[in-house]
């Protein structure tokens, strides 16, 4: 993203995401954002609205609603996580975060979902539900037209 001079804002939990944060953002020009604790404090970007939203191998249920609502219009949410079955192949195994059968398309009402899967990841073993969707704009009248 930053070679495309996109403006970067991430958020991470917990001490060892922090040090590659870090890391990642050295020499980044584009990246910014708070070092915050999504568990146990209020969402840090109160307000705040993006063009996408990106998060990888992370669930935490009660942020679903600050994550939705700091997608702006014509913005983009790709997720992916981890689903109930990888506690047969490894970690996460607990259930507490693992996704159930179709939640993550649950949580995605109100956007328009544009791809989705749930299944089994061969290499490396992993049990995930993928989605992309975006926050449409209200209706012209005209339907928008999303490459494949």
């Amino acid at each position: 993203m930053g070679e495309q001079r996109l403006r970067r804002t991430d958020v991470h939990h917990g001490p060892a995401a922090a040090r590659v944060l870090a890391c990642q953002r050295a020499g980044d020009a584009h990246a910014a954002g708070p070092d915050a604790d999504l568990e146990g404090a209020p969402w840090p970007l109160p307000g705040e609205r993006f063009d996408a939203v990106l998060v990888t191998h992370y669930l935490w249920r009660p942020l679903w609603t600050d994550l939705l609502a700091s997608l702006a219009i014509g913005g983009v949410l790709i997720y992916e996580t981890f689903a109930l079955g990888n506690e047969s192949v490894g970690k996460p195994s607990n259930p507490a975060f693992l996704l159930r059968p179709g939640e993550l398309l649950q949580a995605a009402q109100g956007l328009r979902v544009l791809g989705y899967e749930d299944g089994f990841h061969a290499a490396p073993e992993r049990f995930v539900q993928r989605l992309c969707a975006v926050r449409e704009a209200p209706t012209s009248g005209v339907a928008a037209r999303y490459p494949l």
